[in-house]
């Protein structure tokens, strides 16, 4: 075989393969598309001002509109509202914890320790969310006797926790060891460094990952029916039950007289995500290591 049919074969391998591959990423990307297509032509019209500012309509109001063939009244207010106190509280909370914790296991990853801890983040991120739900209701509902706002942000926090700590950990692990060097050859401190030297430098991926751990929570539902439970009303009380978006979902699916309002929800929720993740992909490009 001459030389230039070698060439010729491989012409033709490298043309049939970055043809498969682009009609396999064309195939993956069909049912996302539909997804989206589905809720964007069915839930578009249903995004108004009332429709964010207004609470969920109860069934018999629900039932009057629609028998009267009305537009249903109300909104996602207070599931809007319940999401942003839940998701706040939470990250309040795991972000500080998540980020110490990830960089105590990139400097001390060799310790018996970090290894145990490296082990059961892994092991936690595989928790399925409903476990985790169950857990929280064992752990903080009954011990309060009471659903509430407070168990929802707490099996959030959890659910964040180790996504932080392994984005902080691998960010922290691809750092140059010549800024360490650097920070204690002028005299610093070892936390000093890692701190006013270290993180600043790792910014921009942590708050990246920050982002898509609070993307990846923001759409659960299972944890949240055995805490938070739900609610009707705009309610600003950690301690008493709460509604979210993904409950409020959850319950529009299972009463006939709302299930219209599932459309406008969804599509809420899934522009929420997406404005999410650009944020932390543009932050991923802007602040690369």
């Amino acid at each position: 075989m001459t030389h230039d049919s070698n060439i010729r074969i491989r012409i033709i391998k490298n043309r049939a393969l970055y043809i498969i591959v682009c009609v396999l990423a064309g195939l993956t990307a069909i049912p996302l598309l539909a997804i989206l297509g589905e809720v964007l032509v069915k839930g578009w019209q249903q995004l108004g001002w009332s429709f964010l500012t207004e609470a969920t309509p109860n069934a018999y109001k629900a039932m009057m509109a629609a028998a009267a063939g009305e537009e249903m009244p109300g909104g996602i207010a207070n599931g809007i509202v319940g999401t942003f106190l839940m998701l706040t509280l939470a990250s309040v909370v795991s972000i500080p914890v998540g980020v110490f914790c990830g960089i105590c296991l990139s400097e001390y990853r060799k310790n018996w320790f970090a290894t145990i801890v490296s082990y059961l983040t892994d092991l936690l991120q595989g928790t399925p969310s409903i476990i985790i739900g169950i857990i929280t209701y064992i752990w903080v509902v009954v011990p309060m006797k009471g659903y509430s706002a407070f168990a929802g942000s707490v099996a959030l926090f959890i659910m964040m926790l180790p996504l932080i700590i392994r984005s902080t950990e691998e960010t922290m692990k691809v750092l140059p060891e010549t800024l360490k060097e650097a920070g204690l050859a002028l005299g610093g401190s070892y936390w000093r460094v890692m701190l006013q030297v270290m993180l600043p430098s790792a910014l921009g991926s942590i708050f990246t990952g920050i982002l898509l751990a609070i993307s990846r929570v923001v759409g659960e539902t299972a944890p949240l029916m055995f805490t938070a439970l739900g609610g009707a009303a705009i309610s600003w009380n950690m301690a008493k039950p709460m509604s979210a978006v993904p409950l409020l979902i959850w319950e529009f699916f299972n009463d006939p007289n709302l299930q219209s309002l599932i459309w406008g929800a969804s599509l809420f929720l899934l522009t929420f995500v997406l404005c999410l993740n650009l944020l932390a992909k543009r932050i991923a490009k802007k602040w690369k290591i």
